[in-house]
């Protein structure tokens, strides 16, 4: 339990001694900042595949004749493979090393892509879509594997978030260039444009991706006992499940409004025009990178309050949703703004549950451990995803996906909120007891900010330059 005594400190503390750099040194090598942009490089297409099928959902439905259920089906079916996949691939990834992982789950989503590009029947689209969620599920953790192995301790949770956020201008090329696309040249092209693009990262990521910097080559497990063992370990750890269930109560309303149903809610629900729903899912992403690198600082910044900051966020997420749903629609323009702020913390709040996974860890199972969080937010997106579509089809005549249909279908939410809050408090006071065990006091959240607002106080003020002082 020493690891998890030392890093979970605050960050003036002693370092760890599994960690791959001091605290103290945060100089970062040009070639580590190289291979960080070409895993976020490969995390941005990778989102891009995720994110293609939401966009073209309403063109899906003319191509394959497919009910709001069925619809639904098609992203349910990739994130159950995201999802189940997790942990094996975490396991994977703690035995090949990050750049076979992001390699392979490059050419499995192009692969994927390509396969859908040409695909008119639902047999043919369901097969592209379990390759596309297979290469996905490669893909983020072990870009995280890199962030971990190559920048200094201290930077990693402002690494990480950068990684996250940057990874999510994939929505981006799905809801401008992509839609562009589609009512353009046509499914075809699109999907086959976005399966080229796909070709492109896999090739670059093995030409350029190193598992670890020269010297410090990466611990890997020997064999299957070990692998197995090493999952056990992570289980049973507090502080992984309280990662697990903040991703889980953080990610799921996010991912379920860009993923699939923001789009057509926007434009059937609230009677946008398509191209102002677009640029709305635009300020989401954007939102989301805005607000990524202050949620790092913070996580930096108080280590032993993270849960705190995860409560936040839950609660501007149910407080914009319950305030969207009470106003008949349409809802001003104001509002939906609001809405889709709040909703795109939660992109930034889930990337708290990997910071978890690797302060409470050591090395030699990050894998199992990233896995295991990585599940929470897209097991709890992928209900709440088939939900949706079931309440749309029994309230909706037709294929017609009326306001009010709409406005039942996303109170589904509400009861993963509450079970993701119960399993979240109840995870961090068993962490918490696991720290008070190895002897790390967790104060009180008012101290911390008492201490920071006496520490503002106190700070001098920079005089203006030129300015003389009117004291004698």
């Amino acid at each position: 339990m020493q690891n998890e005594k030392t890093l979970t400190r605050a960050p003036s503390s002693t370092p760890s001694p599994t960690s791959s750099h001091t605290s103290r040194d945060t100089r970062v090598p040009a070639l580590a900042w190289t291979i960080w942009a070409v895993g976020v490089a490969a995390y941005v297409v990778a989102v891009l595949h995720r994110t293609s099928f939401g966009v073209a959902g309403l063109d899906a439905v003319d191509r394959f004749g497919a009910s709001a259920g069925m619809l639904a089906s098609f992203t349910v079916l990739q994130l159950v493979v995201y999802a189940g996949l997790q942990v094996p691939v975490g396991l994977m990834l703690d035995r090949l090393g990050p750049r076979r992982m992001v390699a392979g789950g490059a050419l499995a989503m192009a692969a994927g892509q390509a396969l859908l590009a040409f695909s008119t029947d639902i047999g043919t689209a369901v097969a592209a879509r379990v390759l596309v969620g297979a290469g996905d599920a490669m893909t983020f953790i072990s870009v995280l594997s890199l962030v971990t192995a190559w920048f200094p301790a201290r930077r990693v949770p402002v690494v990480t978030q950068l990684t996250g956020l940057l990874g999510q201008s994939g929505q981006v090329l799905s809801a401008v260039p992509l839609v562009a696309l589609l009512h353009g040249p046509g499914w075809s092209a699109a999907f086959g444009s976005v399966a080229g693009l796909g070709v492109l990262v896999g090739v670059l990521a093995l030409a350029v991706l190193r598992d670890a910097p020269a010297g410090r080559e990466r611990s890997k497990t020997s064999g299957l006992a070990e692998l197995g063992g090493n999952l056990v370990a992570a289980w049973r750890q507090p502080g992984t499940r309280l990662g697990l269930w903040t991703h889980f109560v953080t990610q799921f309303s996010g991912t379920v409004f860009a993923l699939m149903w923001g789009y057509p809610y926007l434009v059937s629900g609230q009677g946008m025009a398509p191209s102002t729903a677009s640029t709305l899912l635009t300020v989401f992403v954007l939102a989301t990178m805005v607000s990524g690198p202050y949620v790092g600082r913070l996580v930096a910044r108080y280590p032993l309050h993270r849960s705190w900051l995860v409560l936040g966020v839950v609660a501007l997420n149910a407080g914009a949703w319950a305030a969207v749903l009470a106003w008949p629609p349409p809802a001003p323009a104001w509002l939906l703004v609001v809405l889709v702020l709040c909703v795109a913390l939660g992109g930034p709040g889930s990337m708290i549950g990997f910071d978890f996974a690797r302060t409470f860890n050591p090395p030699t199972r990050q894998g199992a451990a990233t896995g295991i969080v990585n599940m929470g937010g897209f097991c709890a997106a992928l209900v709440t995803i088939l939900m949706i579509g079931f309440v749309l089809d029994a309230l909706s005549p037709g294929r017609e996906f009326t306001p009010e249909a709409f406005r039942v279908a996303w109170l589904v939410q509400v009861p993963i909120w509450v079970i993701g809050t119960v399993c979240l408090l109840r995870s961090r006071t068993l962490a918490r007891r696991r720290l008070t065990e190895e002897g790390v006091t967790v104060p009180y959240m008012r101290h911390a900010v008492r201490r920071t607002v006496r520490a503002a106080v106190r700070r001098p003020r920079r005089r203006a330059p030129g300015r003389r002082s009117t004291r004698r």
